[in-house]
């Protein structure tokens, strides 16, 4: 093969790579507008700045956890369904309604006093007549004249039902136990979630 057989093969490769180069640039930059407009569908579901139904949930958490820090149950069945379910991280099935995780709350809140939720980190999603948020907490008071002390975060799932949002479902796990001195059999049922479990959240963000 010649100089300039070999000058116009490498030439034709060039070209051919810069062809392939050009064209991957204007692939990915296709993907990234459909990203970019896959993300703006979604946009509704995360809003930047919180409206007026995801600033009414927030107070709607805020005043069910003041309720449950002072053991008012007719108060905090306000903010719940009566088929609500409850979810916890102990090894039991779900509390399947209101009814039933009213029993058990009564009986485990008995063993603490001076009840006290701090919750932060608060997310609010709209989409429709569906809703969910999720919060950190710290559930601070004291069982048997000692401190008790555990962390956690909750994902409440609401329903819009004749304007007013209830929570149909409520997951609650904890995440970190902090100077836990209270036996397990006396931990409370849950910011309402499953008995045998304190696993509360607090005050609005």
């Amino acid at each position: 093969m010649n100089s300039n057989t070999r000058g116009s093969v490498a030439r034709h490769i060039l070209t051919a790579i810069l062809i392939l180069a050009v064209a991957a640039g204007v692939c990915a930059g296709q993907k990234k507008k459909k990203s970019k407009d896959k993300n703006a569908d979604n946009a509704p579901l995360m809003p930047a700045i919180p409206g007026a139904e995801e600033n009414q949930i927030n107070r709607d958490i805020g005043e069910m956890l003041g309720a449950f820090q002072i053991g008012d149950v007719e108060a905090m069945h306000k903010y719940y369904a009566d088929n609500a379910t409850f979810v916890s991280d102990i090894d039991q099935p779900p509390i399947m309604g209101w009814q039933n995780y009213e029993v058990a709350y009564q009986r485990q809140r008995a063993a603490f006093q001076g009840i006290q939720i701090v919750r932060r980190n608060t997310f609010v999603y709209t989409h429709g007549d569906v809703a969910w948020a999720s919060y950190q907490w710290r559930f601070l008071g004291n069982a048997g004249g000692a401190p008790y002390s555990i962390s956690g975060h909750t994902t409440l799932v609401f329903e819009k039902v004749a304007g007013n949002w209830l929570i149909v479902h409520n997951h609650t796990s904890q995440i970190c136990p902090l100077e836990n001195t209270a036996p397990p059999q006396n931990r409370i049922a849950s910011t309402p979630a499953a008995p045998a479990q304190v696993q509360p959240p607090s005050t609005p963000r």
